[in-house]
């Protein structure tokens, strides 16, 4: 069943299922999320199947569980660390997740309280995006610090605490015993030098700045902690042993007072419109405050009423969350720059203030063609209400799972008077050959081939990447240097594998220069000779063929069989390919000319003229005719197979790296027999038994299509830990979904 599906029409027992398999998704991200410092669902996500839980639980109440995520806080404490009992819990919020839900925390506030509407006021402020503490003074000094852990009893951190420095280590004129609790967070700027050192270091990089604080703050090694850069904001306290005031807005005055960092954004509210206006206020500044938040917090003012209204099992019922909306976000646009792709595609990227959107930070989005950017789609007809996209603009950025963020909506009121409208470069900004957009086409691509050195990099990059030849110690930086290198260039794919060679010859050796080693120096040779033998599939994709994606790869290494069977084969049909483009742009003109005057287009009289005007031999007629019989080819992938192996440059470069190679492997037979022949699989999450590569190998010489995305012509997914977004979009489509285990089951690997 879909878990977006209405609860309503659940029976009994598909209720007791559902609520089993939300309490283990649930209490497994709490885990996840709080107690190893690695979410694998998104904070929407988490929501989204927490309400559907307690929306359950209210239609069949006596079949709440006993591990209902309804009544859990946080995570049970690591073992790696003491325990310490908080002396008064600390519990988590309820959410609202519109204005609606605004209003109706406060009307059920006053019913509760008997008071009429609007003689209540509430504090708002910033919901930090971090890792909850509590720090207990004793008559002025620190005696020690605590995560919320579950809620009853935290992890004791004391020593890592003591390192940040927006923690006093006293308290002048503070209460006999106070405990302090706030947020431990990251700003942007230090995420992004953490981040920076990571990658220079070769370790794992952050995934966004609440993980890097809650990953520093929870080492086991202090000096480690005192090394990141952590924050403290203080927005609330537990034991006390005298009041620090009898407002909520009050007792935050006091605790500034006492050295504590407050949020500046905290005021006071009236009612609830106040408050929204104020949620507002701070969505809109929410890109450019460097830290992250992910909603705003209401409080009701009076602490003699909060203490009137008191707590349910795990959360107060005078304070609820306000989240922003899941994976959208305002940020400004800074500067729209061009990339140029490995086919010479000019690709327009939104470079933004930094913002955290979905769980992550993003700093650039996709701005797809010039199309988009003028506000309009592929179809011509208006996008975001035909609202361009201009430098400066405060724009709505959002994301989609997996997907690039993209640019959902933007702001006209907030739009500088001094800005124009973005117009696509007329030649290439890497190597200044002309940019032209073909009729048809949404892009503008540069002219400049293999002389662009954009394409040429980024082919290299491509030809090393995972599912091509992947070879062990050249990536993308590696590729790169070498490019740019003028004692051991590498321009073309064939290059690599002279690399041994002329170094072998030269005077300043690669062992000697900066990052290299002997060791790491010898791996790159073996890594290199050991991609010599390579399978055909592998091979065709490596090419960076414009249109001949992994799966073409594949299909078209099935149908041939050999490279030379292939390359034979688009030879011979070169001129068919002509013929077949001649008639291309006949029906265009055809097209043309009959929406001007009025008529049908005869498109298929047009098609039959131009190709017995071409007078195709029967050779390369019946060539062509092999070619798009391949499974999954047609005339587009053809045509440019037939560009790609007729350009002398590009056949060239092909040729020398075909005489560097070993052995090209002919892929095996696809097996018609097993369980998953014909059907489309999608990988998704981590796979603990073997590795992407294997599995979708594995998949293909069974006789399955595998693709890198969930639609309606998928047939099963096979979904690790960290399936995220395309685990939910596969039960929303009722697609069929194994764990590992269970394809290896299926396909008899067990």
């Amino acid at each position: 069943m879909s878990d977006t599906s209405d609860v309503t029409g659940l029976s009994r027992t598909e209720a007791e299922h559902e609520l089993k398999r939300l309490a283990d998704t649930l209490n497994a991200a709490n885990v996840q999320y709080h107690g190893e410092d690695a979410p694998t669902l998104t904070d929407g996500e988490y929501d989204r199947l927490k309400r559907r839980n307690l929306e359950i639980e209210a239609l069949f109440p006596d079949l709440k569980r006993a591990d209902s995520p309804s009544d859990v806080v946080g995570a049970a404490p690591s073992d790696g660390f003491g325990k310490i009992t908080h002396t008064v819990r600390m519990l988590s919020l309820g959410n609202a997740f519109d204005d609606e839900d605004v209003h109706e925390f406060d009307r059920s506030i006053h019913k509760f309280l008997g008071l009429s509407p609007g003689s209540v006021q509430y504090t708002a402020e910033p919901k930090i995006d971090g890792l909850s503490l509590s720090l207990r003074y004793e008559n002025g000094t620190l005696q020690y610090a605590a995560t919320r852990g579950d809620g009853a009893t935290g992890e004791n951190v004391t020593e890592n605490a003591r390192t940040i420095a927006d923690i006093p280590q006293t308290l002048p004129d503070a209460p006999d015993v106070i405990e302090v609790r706030g947020e431990v967070y990251m700003s942007h700027d230090d995420f992004d030098a953490l981040n920076a050192a990571q990658d220079s270091a070769g370790a794992k990089p952050f995934a966004n700045p609440r993980n890097a604080a809650a990953g520093s703050l929870r080492q086991l090694d202090p000096s480690v902690t005192k090394s990141r850069p952590l924050r403290f904001f203080a927005y609330a306290w537990g034991d006390l042993s005298a009041a620090l005031s009898t407002t909520q807005s009050g007792a935050i005055a006091r605790l500034a007072e006492l050295g504590f960092q407050t949020n500046p954004l905290t005021r006071v509210c009236a009612d609830p419109e106040d408050m929204i206006d104020h949620y507002r206020h701070i969505e809109a500044r929410r890109a450019t405050l460097g830290y992250d938040i992910d909603g705003v917090v209401y409080k009701v003012d009076d602490l003699n009423l909060q203490a009137r209204l008191g707590f349910r099992s795990t959360t107060p019922r005078w304070a609820i969350a306000h989240k922003f909306p899941a994976e959208l976000a305002w940020t400004r646009l800074e500067e729209i720059d061009i990339q140029v792709g490995r086919t010479g595609a000019l690709s327009p990227v939104a470079r933004l203030q930094p913002v955290t959107v979905g769980g992550v930070v993003v700093s650039n989005a996709t701005l797809h063609n010039e199309d988009y950017i003028a506000g309009r789609g592929s179809d011509g007809a208006d996008i975001r209400d035909g609202k361009d996209i201009r430098v400066g603009d405060w724009v709505q950025v959002y994301r989609a799972g997996d997907v690039i963020p993209k640019v959902a909506d933007v702001d006209l009121s907030k739009r500088p008077h001094t800005s124009a409208p973005f117009e696509m470069p007329a030649t290439c900004p890497r190597c200044g050959s002309p940019a032209v957009r073909e009729e048809g086409d949404a892009v503008r691509r540069c002219t400049g081939g293999l002389i662009c050195p954009a394409q040429a990099v980024e082919k290299l990059k491509h030809f090393v990447s995972r599912a091509a030849f992947d070879i062990e110690g050249l990536g993308a930086k590696q590729v790169e240097a070498f490019y740019d290198d003028s004692q051991l260039p590498v321009k073309e794919p064939a290059d690599i594998f002279t690399l041994r060679a002329r170094d072998d010859a030269a005077l300043a050796k690669l062992a000697n220069r900066d990052g290299w080693g002997a060791t790491s120096v010898n791996n790159l040779w073996q890594a290199i000779d050991e991609k010599r033998e390579i399978g055909l599939g592998r091979l065709i994709f490596a090419l960076g063929i414009r249109h001949v994606g992994e799966v073409t790869a594949q299909d078209l290494a099935r149908h041939f069989g050999s490279w030379n069977d292939l390359a034979g084969t688009v030879s011979e049909a070169r001129a068919a390919a002509l013929a077949y483009r001649a008639a291309d742009e006949a029906e265009e003109r055809e097209r043309a000319a009959a929406v001007s005057e009025g008529r049908r287009a005869r498109v298929g009289e047009a098609r039959k003229a131009a190709l017995l005007a071409a007078a195709v031999p029967a050779q390369a007629a019946r060539a062509w005719q092999h070619l798009i019989d391949a499974d999954g080819i047609g005339a587009t992938v053809a045509l440019s197979l037939s560009d790609a192996l007729s350009n002398p440059d590009e056949s060239g470069a092909i040729n020398r790296l075909i005489d560097q190679l070993a052995r090209i492997v002919p892929p095996e037979a696809r097996d018609t027999s097993s369980p998953v022949a014909g059907k489309t699989v999608v990988f998704s999450g981590t796979l603990e038994k073997m590795t992407r590569a294997e599995a979708k190998a594995r998949a293909e010489a069974l006789g399955a299509k595998v693709s890198g995305s969930v639609s309606s012509k998928t047939d099963l997914l096979v979904a690790g830990p960290g399936a995220g977004s395309k685990a939910t979009k596969a039960a929303d489509l009722g697609i069929e979904t194994l764990d590992e285990d269970g394809w290896l089951s299926l396909i008899g690997d067990a």
